[in-house]
């Protein structure tokens, strides 16, 4: 079995509709994921859209209606059991899972491929000052 790590209770992420959490690669390359509830319990999955690297939890919890996530960018909308997307730009795609474990109501990173970094989302000296844009004007 792989270490685990302790992230939230089962409890917390029913209560709050979302868990979010920061990880690194084996290279140290920071990356979001998001604890969600569904019908079997609760999945993590990489916090990002399939269709545009669109974050789905900005800080503030992902937006979910009848157990689906949902892309604030285009609305698709991705089983949060499955991560299977059948709707919208993001069509026939299925979300980048990360292995967890839940124990006594609490919640362990299993995943042998990431290591947890911190709760929340990525630091801020990791992110720009504000929104992408393709606009040559600056501010």
């Amino acid at each position: 079995m792989s270490d685990r790590t302790r992230l939230t209770t089962l409890e917390t992420v029913h209560d709050e509709g979302s868990w979010l959490f920061t990880i690194r690669d084996q290279y140290g390359e920071p990356d979001e994921a998001i604890l969600v509830p569904c019908e079997d319990g609760i999945e993590a999955w990489i916090n990002r859209c399939t269709h545009e690297a669109q974050r789905f939890d900005t800080g503030r919890g992902v937006a979910m209606r009848d157990g689906q996530i949902i892309c604030p960018k285009h609305g698709s909308m991705f089983d949060s059991c499955s991560g299977y997307c059948d709707n919208g730009e993001a069509a026939e795609t299925t979300l980048s899972a990360v292995e967890i474990t839940v124990d006594d109501e609490i919640v362990y990173l299993t995943d042998d491929g990431v290591t947890f970094a911190h709760e929340g989302g990525t630091d801020a000296e990791d992110d720009d000052d504000g929104p992408e844009s393709t606009s040559h004007i600056g501010f």
